[in-house]
């Protein structure tokens, strides 16, 4: 079978809907994996493009969600609303004050907040170069 096609960019494009969606995220971790889940419902249930929108960059590899600093967030938003960001919102150090802003956004990857320890330990050594050591 195919994949589905995916694009960097909200747009219109004459492809049906369904090439355009994954079916799984490229990283698979507990935080993602119920963002999933409820906008996959939201998108199915209600007629909203915004929800599909979200579904769609939520299943991006993290390559190509692209990070958005927090002078471009202050420069675009308006007052009384929420900016949905599917990325990582960057911290500007030339801003000296930042506004009250509503941003819904998920966690940084290098932030602490671990869901689970990783994929990486306790694997068996030698025979391969990412496990310590190849003959």
């Amino acid at each position: 079978s195919q994949t589905p096609l995916t694009l960097p960019w909200d747009r219109k494009v004459r492809y049906k809907e369904s090439f355009l969606l994954s079916y799984i995220p490229k990283e698979l971790h507990s935080h993602l994996r119920l963002l999933v889940k409820l906008y996959r419902f939201l998108a199915r249930r209600t007629n909203a493009k915004f929800n599909k929108v979200i579904l769609k960059r939520l299943f991006m590899s993290c390559a190509n969600r692209s990070s958005l600093s927090v002078s471009l967030v202050i420069r675009k938003m308006k007052e009384n609303k929420t900016a949905v960001v599917v990325g990582t919102v960057t911290d500007e150090v030339r801003i000296q004050e930042i506004p009250k802003l509503k941003i819904c956004a998920p966690g940084n990857p290098h932030s602490h907040n671990k869901p689970y320890k990783g994929h990486k330990f306790e694997g068996a050594r030698g025979g391969h170069a990412s496990r310590g050591y190849e003959n």
